[in-house]
């Protein structure tokens, strides 16, 4: 359950752009199930849209909804013996003084028993400033292919 980062135009480009380190250990803290530390990236003020393990969206409208989304997949990515690794593949940020947005595509791959699924997304995410932190605001993240292409119908069979 490793993050992996792999940039077609190198990472060096993406390390000095706002938010991409928090913006890594989001992902990071999906590929190793670590609630604890996502919850405190993150403060999901208007919600989030995020995907399921089918590829289809969900809609989290408020903190009490994350909290049991990211319980919930945490613990069937762990029922299904599942590993998810990210890769980030552009990246593209803009800060202000008390606010950010960001934009990651990325493809995250799950694995379950030998079979690896690909899904390439594009996430926009809006963060704030609380304090001296940052924090992550909106996350909205869109499916854009799969590989292989059919692995929504194949997934949905299993």
């Amino acid at each position: 359950m490793n993050l992996i980062i792999k940039n077609t135009v190198g990472k060096e480009i993406f390390e000095h752009l706002p938010f991409y380190n928090l913006t890594i250990n989001m992902l990071e803290c999906v590929s190793t199930h670590n609630f604890d530390v996502l919850a405190t990236i993150c403060d999901d003020d208007f919600g989030i849209i995020d995907l399921d393990t089918q590829g289809k969206n969900v809609v989290v409208a408020n903190r009490q909804e994350w909290e049991n989304w990211f319980r919930s997949l945490f613990a069937k990515l762990d029922a299904m013996q599942a590993n998810t690794h990210s890769e980030i593949l552009n990246y593209q940020a803009i800060q202000t003084v008390d606010m950010g947005y960001s934009v990651v595509n990325f493809c995250q791959s799950l694995e379950v028993g030998g079979f690896i699924g690909k899904f390439y997304c594009v996430a926009t995410i809006i963060w704030k400033r609380v304090e001296q932190e940052w924090k992550e605001s909106r996350w909205h993240v869109s499916l854009i292919r799969t590989e292989p292409e059919n692995l929504l119908q194949e997934t949905k069979s299993a």
